[in-house]
């Protein structure tokens, strides 16, 4: 069902938007502006079907089992959503303590049911059925998986007499009262998104307390994507949280004025469908905490995010249109007094570069790599061998076989795109070419005719000429790392020959690849030289 808002305006007008299942929106401002007066005026016209997670959340817990029987969740269930429409719990809350340990108990709660189903239908000797609720992942499974891909190295479990326990990079089980700050409140945040009903609408207040954006980025985006059947309304500081998911519209405060203590009368703000329309003078307010950034060429797909997050987890990835915007980027940040707390680093593509040059720009933190795009991850030969050894063994196929099956239908694809896609690279190329060839200060002091010239014919059928010699020699991993594949249908039948539905479904199978497997892990980063190591050692 859609949920409408109304937002008082200080003109005298009310703002009003729709906010449907699968949709965010991410109210951002500076301290007092007013969100969480505002979050409860949501909440409160939403009540029915809105889970609210506040900001003065609690996140620790007295144990590790349940302490609530099945009637007293109700009645606190009751009771806490009479609570969240009082307008005093926009700053106190009379059940943190209860909020903490319901969570816990509907995680345990939807794993019990899933269990139970699974049984009655054993006991049924319906097997047929049993195996399809199988494949359902249980709630935990989920939780533990989401919490690795946003570089949180924990494994939540249940154990004896329902108590839940976590392990810290395969260490002896612990009670998760003993997790971190920003360990419990990830586990919450969890625990609530993944429990709740269809068709929900989560009002989420300040999701980044306790935890560094480089978790909570690619933990929230996670979320949205595992739950696309709710809708989402985000409040917080951090304004790279919108960015990082391009799809979200933002709600931006300015200011409010008060009626009262508990009374806002109108908002200055404005719904913003991209958040390149966020002003700068707002994230100077709000930008002012202590992180590792890695800037990249290519684009902003918050799909990208979980991937990178497992290969450099102390950073915050940022997509760059061009190499240039990079080294600027990077460049930056780094000379600049006034963004001391910032770390920045880069990786470009080193395609045409000498090995002086790629030293230099190591030196500034940009990385010149052979394969930058995340599709030269996914598609990477050693990849495709080690997701398709680990497929094999549930279908029974013959890995090797399908291996080259899947190499020779992609290269059979790229004939109609050798063309377009050799034209691609060429741009690139052309562009480089040209801005490396533009006057320097000494040379308009001499005041002299200057003329650049560009073979682009050339320049393109050469490319063309290497990519027909990729094709020839069968080599899919140099044409992958290279040029645009996913402008081609190459991606799609590799997934579809490997066993795999869809292209989504043999990356999800990637990225559980290098969960599993470190040593998968360690071979993917070593395609980026040191970075890893470097951006620890920072």
């Amino acid at each position: 069902m859609p949920f409408n808002f109304s937002v008082a305006l200080l003109g005298g007008q009310d703002l009003q938007f729709q906010v449907n299942a699968g949709e965010i929106v991410f109210v951002l401002g500076a301290n007092g502006t007013g969100k969480s007066s505002l979050l409860h005026r949501f909440y409160a016209a939403n009540r029915q079907n809105s889970r609210r997670i506040t900001a003065h959340r609690q996140t620790w817990f007295d144990s590790n089992a349940i302490q609530v029987t099945g009637r007293q969740k109700r009645d606190q269930e009751a009771n806490m959503q009479a609570w969240d429409a009082d307008p005093n719990s926009r700053w106190r809350d009379q059940f943190t303590h209860a909020r903490a340990n319901l969570a816990i108990y509907d995680l345990l709660d939807t794993e019990n049911v899933r269990a139970r189903k699974i049984a009655a239908a054993v006991d049924e000797d319906n097997l047929a059925l049993a195996k399809t609720l199988s494949k359902v992942d249980a709630p935990i499974k989920i939780i533990n998986e989401l919490l690795k891909l946003s570089a949180l190295p924990i494994e939540i479990s249940v154990q004896q007499s329902e108590q839940v326990f976590a392990s810290k990079n395969g260490s002896a089980p612990y009670s998760v009262a003993e997790l971190s700050d920003g360990e419990r409140n990830a586990l919450l945040l969890a625990a609530d998104v993944l429990t709740a009903k269809s068709g929900a609408l989560f009002i989420v207040d300040e999701p980044e307390r306790h935890l560094h954006r480089s978790i909570i980025s690619p933990l929230l985006t996670l979320l949205f994507e595992r739950r696309n059947d709710c809708a989402f309304i985000v409040s917080t500081h951090d304004v790279l949280l919108p960015i990082d998911n391009p799809r979200a519209r933002i709600l931006l405060l300015r200011s409010c004025v008060y009626l009262g203590p508990n009374v806002v009368r109108g908002w200055d703000a404005d719904l913003v469908a991209t958040p390149d329309k966020i002003d700068d003078t707002l994230k100077r307010d709000i930008l002012g905490s202590r992180r590792h950034l890695l800037f990249v060429e290519g684009e902003e797909r918050s799909l990208d995010k979980p991937i990178y997050s497992l290969l450099f987890p102390a950073a915050s990835v940022i997509a760059k249109q061009s190499c240039r915007d990079v080294e600027h980027a990077v460049t930056g940040i780094r000379d600049s007094s006034e963004l001391h707390w910032l770390k920045a680093f880069g990786i470009i593509d080193g395609d045409n570069r000498d090995a002086a040059e790629i030293g230099r720009l190591k030196g500034r933190g940009v990385y010149a790599v052979p394969a930058i795009s995340v599709e030269a991850i996914y598609y990477h030969p050693f990849v495709q061998q080690q997701v398709c050894q680990r497929q094999a063994k549930v279908t029974g196929g013959d890995a090797g076989s399908l291996i080259l099956e899947a190499s020779k239908r992609a290269l059979e694809s790229f004939g109609p795109h050798v063309q377009r896609l050799s034209e691609r690279v060429a741009e690139a190329k052309i562009r480089a070419d040209l801005m490396s060839k533009l006057p320097k200060r000494k040379d308009i002091a001499t005041a002299l005719p200057i003329d650049i010239t560009l073979n682009v014919s050339k320049i393109v059928s050469e490319e063309k000429v290497t990519f027909e010699a990729a094709i020839a020699r069968g080599d899919l991993g140099f044409i992958v790392s290279r040029y645009p594949v996913r402008e081609s249908s190459a991606l799609g039948l590799i997934a579809e020959t490997l066993g795999f539905k869809s292209r989504a479904q043999y990356e999800s199978a990637v990225r559980q690849l290098l969960i599993d497997s470190p040593d998968a892990l360690s071979y993917v980063r070593g395609l980026f030289g040191t970075l890893s190591d470097d951006i620890a050692a920072n």
